[in-house]
């Protein structure tokens, strides 16, 4: 079968179109690719194969950018319209929001939305670390590296930017341009919490298993107060077979998107989550709540109970507790003035009827020994992790960066006595693991992989704001306290 016939009765098949629409849409696909229709390949997408086509045909230039934005061009006539996306997710939700969620994955993997191959590049790995926890590593590769065109461009840019951000509402189709992903594929459910509009999507290169993101309709910055808690309750209550959490809404410990309202989730159970309590704590004004400090190289309050309202009650007292709170003693502090340093990373899933809240303490303060943060990874770990620890990481998975793939398969050669380029900043670390480990042929990765782990446990640690000793259990006591 030619190309452009298969294609139009592909986007007949996923409802996009019906029957008598085949030669309008072959026609749109003349207009984006050229005339020429060639046989189609099976060992290639039939996408791929209409770009490849297009570069040949002299519509697009062979660039990163132009063949993003065609691709989703492309992929968006395969696709339903929002409108008919929205309707048959909550048709499917009557029978369950399991049943809904399911539907519309499958539609954001098959469309590309969801960037499948990408996302099998990256190097996943479990290991066990000395305090006994096990602990998630990702290496992420899955990212495309950015189009020399589009970096030089935003170097230029000024002034006001449609859409705003890479979550507003806006992106729902928008064509893309150099220094702005292509969006034609994207499609979000539109759903109420707290009262307002907000919207609900999965992310292009998910970091676990269907990873999601709620966005606040209006482009406004992020909070955590009272209506985050509301929020997430309403969310687990819409969505109780996925988890939902915040990144901290300030710079240094919150996430790259600050300037608009949004949660994480998804359907992945994390090792914080799996963390036992190792001290209980009890509030008497809420005995309907069950919470302890968790067994966790941050400093973790767990609140659990099925009574949502004296959960959301108990969590605000100590939102707003730790963000008052100092301990010079352990360089914890509050404020500077006007400029607040603490909040939390919010996180909630559920157990049958129960909701189970983790309020992640966090503080952003920097020192002339700390300058890029007192509680964010020490200079000493930089070589495997330097950016800052947001939500998903907070809950025990790592996100490294890409150059990690081949600066660590040169320790590992350094170890056997192989050539090696090895670098700089990994040195004293490879010779320290040396000295006390017995490293061969057949343990090599096994060690590497168990050793950036350790690594990761102690960038957690470093920005645990109570570190797990005597004087940071004696600050935990403190500030349970006055709780």
């Amino acid at each position: 079968m030619m190309l452009f016939e298969k294609f139009a009765n592909q986007a007949i098949q996923n409802g996009r179109f019906a029957p008598l629409d085949e030669i309008y849409v072959m026609n749109k696909v003349r207009a984006l690719v050229g005339d020429e229709d060639i046989q189609d390949d099976e060992q290639q997408s039939i996408v791929e194969q209409l770009v490849a086509t297009a570069v040949k045909n002299g519509k697009i230039d062979d660039g990163i950018t132009a063949r993003e934005i065609l691709s989703d061009q492309l992929y968006d006539l395969l696709t339903p319209t929002p409108a008919k996306v929205n309707a048959t997710f909550w048709n499917k939700y009557v029978e369950s929001p399991e049943t809904a969620t399911n539907w519309f994955y499958n539609l954001c993997t098959h469309n590309n939305y969801v960037k499948v191959s990408a996302i099998k590049r990256n190097v996943e790995f479990t290991k066990q670390v000395r305090d006994g926890n096990q602990l998630e590593i990702t290496i992420n590769l899955s990212k495309p590296e950015k189009d020399p065109k589009a970096i030089a461009k935003a170097a230029q840019s000024t002034g006001k930017k449609y859409p705003q951000c890479a979550l507003c509402m806006e992106n729902e189709g928008y064509l893309g341009r150099l220094d702005h992903a292509a969006r034609s594929n994207h499609r979000i459910i539109r759903m109420m919490i707290g009262g307002k509009p907000w919207g609900f999507q999965y992310s292009p290169y998910a970091y676990f298993n269907e990873h999601c993101i709620f966005l606040d309709a209006k482009h406004e910055p992020m909070q955590i107060n009272q209506q985050t808690l509301i929020n997430l309750v309403e969310i687990e209550k819409q969505f109780p077979h996925y988890f939902v959490g915040s990144n901290a809404d300030l710079p240094i410990v919150g996430g790259s998107m600050l300037a608009h309202e949004h949660y994480q989730g998804g359907k992945h159970i994390f090792p914080m989550m799996k963390a036992p309590i190792k001290q209980e704590v009890s509030f008497k004004d809420y005995p309907t709540v069950k919470a302890g400090i968790v067994d966790w190289p941050m400093s973790d309050l767990r609140l659990v109970s099925n009574d949502d309202l004296a959960l959301i009650d108990l969590g605000t007292h100590i939102i707003n507790s730790w963000g008052h709170y100092s301990d010079q003693s352990l360089q914890i502090k509050a404020s500077d003035g006007q400029t607040r340093h603490h909040t939390v990373t919010p996180i909630m899933h559920r157990n049958g009827d129960k909701f189970i809240l983790d309020l992640v303490l966090r503080d952003n303060n920097t020192s002339d020994q700390y300058p890029l943060g007192i509680f964010h990874p020490h200079a000493k770990l930089w070589h495997i992790k330097k950016e800052n620890i947001g939500l998903i990481e907070v809950m025990g998975r790592a996100i490294l960066p890409a150059r990690l793939k081949t600066e660590l398969a040169e320790v590992k050669k350094f170890w056997l006595g192989q050539p090696n380029q090895i670098a700089d900043s990994h040195l004293p670390w490879a010779k320290e693991v040396q000295e006390h480990r017995e490293i061969n042929s057949e343990n090599a990765n096994e060690v590497l992989e168990e050793e950036v782990a350790q690594i990761f446990s102690d960038v957690l640690a470093d920005a645990g704001v109570f570190k797990n000793n005597e004087a940071g259990r004696a600050g935990w006591q403190r500030f349970i306290d006055q709780l």
